[in-house]
């Protein structure tokens, strides 16, 4: 997206020339570019944490390195979903590998930050009642099969 130009006038006209750009560039919602990207990242890291599969396997990998058949061991998944979470958090840049032999040792990127963060998913989540587990577009009867 284009960036908007630099205005040199009061704050009134820089607010009217905004607005004028916001019109002719057709923003969506109405979201200053630099602010739609900052936003669209956001919702795509919280996508990747979107599915219970992934948080489990964060959840474990906060705990040290493992392979993908001692993930599959801890959380009685098939190795496939277990390979398709960690790709997928690979992509996010919340996970990286290195070989060990013939298998490769996952490590969680960023560990006290995405910690930290789950932290207050759990905090909010406490202050709300769970009240999401009920919400039509994402709450719990929207994962059945999920995985």
């Amino acid at each position: 997206m284009e960036d908007i130009p630099l205005f040199h006038g009061s704050y009134e006209s820089y607010t009217l020339e905004i607005a004028r750009h916001a019109m002719t560039r057709h923003w969506t919602h109405g979201v200053v570019p630099d602010e739609a990207s900052a936003l669209t990242a956001a919702a795509c890291l919280f996508h990747g944490f979107s599915d219970p599969s992934r948080l489990a396997i964060v959840r474990h990998l906060a705990l040290g390195e493992h392979r993908v058949v001692d993930l599959t061991q801890h959380l009685g998944l098939a190795q496939s979903t277990v390979s398709k979470h960690l790709a997928c958090l690979r992509d996010c840049g919340l996970v990286t590998s290195r070989p060990e032999g013939r298998a490769s040792m996952w490590t969680l990127n960023h560990t006290e930050t995405v910690m930290e963060l789950l932290a207050a998913a759990e905090r909010l989540l406490a202050l709300t009642g769970d009240a999401v587990t009920l919400c039509p577009n994402f709450g719990t009867a929207t994962l059945v099969g999920s995985s």
